[in-house]
Formats: C-alpha cells, sequence, structure tokens
C-alpha cells in the first residue's frame, strides 16, 4: 500500500488537473451517503471531540472501480497539546477486490479539493474578469483557496481579512513571499470585491447582503454545521445561490438552514448545485450585475476524484 504525504499531494494536485477532477466526478456521479457523525468524549474536562466518516465508490462500471473513506478527528483539546484540532486521513481501496490501494495525507487533500471545489464553482458563478479578492479567515482552508483563485483567475489584488489581525497580516506576508498580490485587510467589508471568499469557524453573519457589490461572486466554505453562519439572510435572499450538493447544504450549512427558519428564503432559493452546472442543467451567472453565491460543506465524492487523481499520478 502507497503511502502519500501531504507533501507529495501538493504535487500530485495541481490546481487544474484537480478542479478537472472534481467536475468529471460530479458529471458522471458517485455513490456517497452524508457524513457519519460520532461524538468522542474526553476525558479530565476536555471538549467533546467527533469522529467523522466520509466513505464513497464508483460503480461497477468504471475501468477500475475504487472505494474510499476519509476518517476525520475533530479535537478541540489539542490545542493545548501543540496539536491540529483536526487529524485527517484517506483510504483508497481497489472497488473489486477492497485490496488497500494508497493511504493519503487527509488534511491536505481536505484542503485542496475544497479550494478547487469553490474554483470549479466559481468558473459558473464568477465574472471571468474577476480581478479583486477578499479572503475572510487566516487558516489552511484559506490559505488553499487564495492560492487556487489566484492560479485560475486573473486575480491583481488579494485582501486576507481575520479576527486576529495579526494572522491576517503573517499569511498576506506568506502569499505574498511566493508571488501572490497578497495584503491584509482591516475589516470584512465586501464593497468592491468581484469574489469574497470566506473560510471561517464563524457563528454570526460575515458577509451582509446590503454591503456586496453588484457583480460578486461570494463563496461561503467555512460554516459546515447548522449552528455556524459566515453571511445573513439578505444576502441569500439577494444572491444566485448554488450548492456543492443539495442534500449536504439543505441539512449541514448554517448559512442556509438559519436564513430558512428566518423566512429570509425557502429551500427553493438553492437554484442548483454542482451536479447541475456541470451537466449544463443550469447556466451559472447569467448576467454582470448578478450577486451569486456557492455554499459547500463537503463531499465525500471529491475526496475520492482527489484521492484517484493523487493515486494514479502516482
Amino acid at each position: 500500500m502507497r503511502i502519500v504525504t501531504a507533501e507529495q499531494l501538493r504535487a500530485a494536485l495541481p490546481w487544474g488537473a484537480l478542479e478537472q477532477a472534481l467536475e468529471a466526478m460530479f458529471r458522471q456521479g458517485c455513490t456517497a451517503p452524508l457524513r457519519h457523525r460520532h461524538p468522542l468524549p474526553q476525558a479530565d474536562g476536555q471538549p467533546e471531540g467527533m469522529l467523522l466518516l466520509m466513505p464513497a465508490w464508483t460503480g461497477p462500471a468504471e475501468a477500475q472501480g475504487f472505494t474510499g473513506v476519509k476518517i476525520v478527528h475533530v479535537l478541540p483539546g489539542n490545542g493545548a497539546r501543540g496539536l491540529p484540532a483536526v487529524q485527517a486521513v484517506y483510504l483508497l481501496s481497489d472497488g473489486t477486490t477492497g485490496q488497500p490501494l494508497a493511504m493519503l495525507d487527509g488534511g491536505e487533500l481536505t484542503d485542496r479539493r475544497t479550494a478547487a471545489a469553490s474554483t470549479l464553482a466559481g468558473r459558473y458563478l464568477a465574472r471571468p474578469d474577476s480581478r479583486r479578492l477578499l479572503v475572510l479567515g487566516a487558516g489552511r482552508v484559506a490559505t488553499t483557496l487564495a492560492e487556487a483563485w489566484c492560479d485560475r483567475f486573473p486575480i491583481e489584488e488579494v485582501a486576507i481579512w481575520a479576527r486576529k489581525p495579526d494572522q491576517a497580516a503573517a499569511l498576506a506576508r506568506r502569499l505574498a513571499d511566493h508571488g501572490l498580490p497578497a495584503r491584509a485587510a482591516a475589516s470584512p467589508d465586501p464593497t468592491g470585491f468581484d469574489i469574497v471568499s470566506a473560510a471561517t469557524l464563524s457563528d454570526a453573519p460575515l458577509v451582509r447582503g446590503a454591503e456586496v457589490s453588484p457583480g460578486t461572486h461570494v463563496d461561503l466554505v467555512g460554516a459546515f454545521r447548522p449552528t455556524m453562519r459566515e453571511s445573513d439572510g439578505a444576502l441569500l435572499a439577494r444572491a444566485t445561490v448554488v450548492a456543492d450538493t443539495r442534500a449536504g447544504v439543505l441539512a449541514e450549512a448554517g448559512d442556509v438552514v438559519q436564513a430558512i427558519a428566518e423566512g429570509a428564503i425557502t429551500e427553493a432559493a438553492v437554484v442548483a448545485d454542482l451536479a447541475a452546472l456541470t451537466r449544463g442543467t443550469h447556466p451559472g451567472r447569467t448576467s454582470a450585475e448578478e450577486v451569486t453565491l456557492f455554499k459547500s460543506v463537503g463531499w465525500a465524492g471529491e475526496d475520492l476524484a482527489a484521492a484517484i487523481l493523487a493515486y494514479r499520478a502516482g
């Protein structure tokens, strides 16, 4: 069985090829049940953890069928141990024999497929001439989002905002050191930006509909639980809303779930998902002035597509 490290994944999953692999998976489809969640009680008063299992598999009609499962431990108490709160691995197996093929770094796999899903949606929803990017958040996912957007669009300015200004400044410096036009932003104000990409753990709106400029594309990645949100209901009511998967977003995305509960929108406001975009059953953006919004919570099929691509590249 092959072991694929984070560094090897970065080489094996270039943005363009990864985006194409995700597009093919959304277009063709695979079996990917909603993620399994299991609480992990902790000793000595530590906050409760969570075990997430994300399985997916391709059908027998494929030239080579694959099965895969991502195993994720979310342990908030790890901060005190000097460890990341999220630990993940991905097991890719032969779909016919069940033979394990590769064990891949789950954190890097998740970060890269998440960013590639956002830019895939952006191809249909963002203006092709988008040049000003605002990134909300300064963690690993925010880093990959900035890199992916700059690779796929003619970005001339990357503004980074985070609740802790020193973290935003540090990320801006790291991106600038790699040749990206990054700077720290003083506020999360989206006015004047072509693309706003949010990857935070916020439980209160950061992006408000009244402040978003006409023609903006809003990419919401961070609120992956019903209790979290990065936008207000007014933004969802104003925007053309597309999900990574409709079932996942309506079950787990706080931005959507809370907007529905408030009466700002109904389920019908989620007009399409990535399968609809890639299959051509929804046109995506239809005017330069349109405000568009992509909400993702993650789909196990994305992990499987990325893992297969990395395995075949090795």
